[in-house]
């Protein structure tokens, strides 16, 4: 059973109040809040057990090196990965996605070589493509959703062409909720000979990945939206593609020997994972894993789609509210607009005013803003310890909105 007013208890920050009501936190898309666990491993980490890892031979450097290796083994379980080998630690997907692009990408690709992009992907999955194509000649091949806002994963396929050397997609958009089915494309891909960069880092807080399964080459995640701290993350990178990359930073951890003349680089997945690393941060990601764990994936699941059928339905009562996409089976992330109303910064200061936490702006997501024909959406994105009751507390304040601009 999963009891919701235990997990709030677990998250120290839901019993405060934002402008003298009780804060409903609805950005969970953005980052994610922290259970205590999290907090008290790294007020842990820093107050009793810090020191560099790798490095010494004494008690603390010994007791950081073994809990932050640790993580490495709990992302792998945590994503399905055969290997611990295969999981690279770093500071969240948008270092996951560029290290792809220096490290296997760039090397591989040359003028009128493709990568082909759904059009809802994130500024992470599009820039670091982008350095591609402006320094290099390479073309970026759009892929467009369907009007309920569901991707059609024929469409990715077919875009594969002779001249394709990658392919990037979201596992879950952050502005529309939509499931991408990741495994279709993933399957077609490799019989082309094509490899995938999976965006996990909506879809890895809201239901169990197993990359294994998917198939994919590369899956990247981000901690602080996993409930764990920011700066923290992980990309997991199937065996024979790792073998392939170079390094993407120099440095630290990732030399074996140095002279005046070589450089002997250290084993994979060491290798690309230069510098001293957020150690307190990787160590209280593996902590929210466990935590997540805990609870069941399947449970967080279970939980998050009874609250976004909920809202689904209170909003279909709303005919002066427009909502962005409702594709079959999406996430429990909502992105809103209010008829007659002014920008999206409006109606989230006005939430604000009766503690509702929202996104407003274009969420990193300017390409599918501009194929959906709006500049700004307020998002209202659910995670696991969101309510109906919050929902509730949502629309109350939607309506003001609606009420004041009206």
């Amino acid at each position: 059973m999963y009891d919701i007013q235990s997990v709030r208890s677990d998250f120290p920050i839901l019993s405060r109040e934002v402008n003298g009501k009780p804060l409903v936190y609805l950005d969970n898309g953005a980052s994610a809040q922290k259970p205590q666990v999290v907090i008290d491993a790294v007020t842990r980490g820093y107050a009793e057990e810090y020191s560099n890892v790798h490095r010494g031979l004494h008690y603390l450097s010994n007791l950081a090196t073994e809990k932050y290796e640790g993580v490495r083994g709990t992302v792998a379980r945590f994503l399905g990965a055969a290997s611990e080998d295969e999981i690279i630690l770093n500071s969240g997907t948008t270092e996951g996605i560029n290290m792809v692009a220096y490290g296997w990408a760039m090397p591989r690709m040359e003028a009128g070589d493709e990568i082909v992009l759904s059009i809802m992907e994130h500024h992470a999955n599009i820039v670091p493509w982008h350095f591609l194509r402006e320094r290099q000649g390479v073309v970026i091949k759009w892929v467009d959703v369907e009007p309920d806002g569901s991707l059609d994963p024929q469409k990715m396929i077919d875009a594969i062409g002779p001249k394709t050397k990658l392919v990037g997609i979201t596992h879950m958009s952050n502005v529309l909720g939509t499931v991408v089915d990741v495994k279709a494309i993933c399957t077609a891909a490799r019989d082309k000979g094509v490899p995938v960069l999976v965006d996990g880092s909506q879809a890895a807080v809201h239901m169990s990945v197993n990359v294994a399964d998917i198939g994919c080459d590369f899956y990247a995640v981000t901690g602080h939206k996993l409930y764990g701290p920011s700066g923290s993350g992980a990309i997991y990178v199937r065996k024979d593609r790792m073998a392939e990359m170079r390094p993407f930073m120099g440095g630290g951890d990732m030399i074996r020997d140095v002279t005046r003349d070589t450089v002997t680089w250290n084993d994979p997945p060491m290798m690309f994972e230069a510098g001293t690393p957020g150690i307190v941060q990787t160590i209280g990601l593996g902590v929210a894993l466990d935590y997540m764990t805990g609870l069941g994936m399947e449970n967080i699941a279970a939980h998050e789609a009874k609250v976004r059928d909920y809202a689904r339905d209170r909003f279909k009562g709303l005919n002066w509210l427009q909502v962005q996409g409702d594709a079959p089976g999406k996430g429990a992330i909502f992105s809103l607009s209010i008829e007659g109303a002014g920008h999206a910064h409006d109606i989230s200061t006005v939430l604000d005013k009766k503690g509702v936490a929202v996104r407003a702006g274009s969420h990193c997501a300017m390409p599918l803003m501009d194929a959906m024909g709006i500049n700004a959406t307020c998002r209202a994105s659910f995670g696991l310890y969101n309510t109906e009751a919050e929902v509730d507390v949502l629309i109350d304040a939607l309506e003001l909105c609606h009420d004041l601009f009206a």
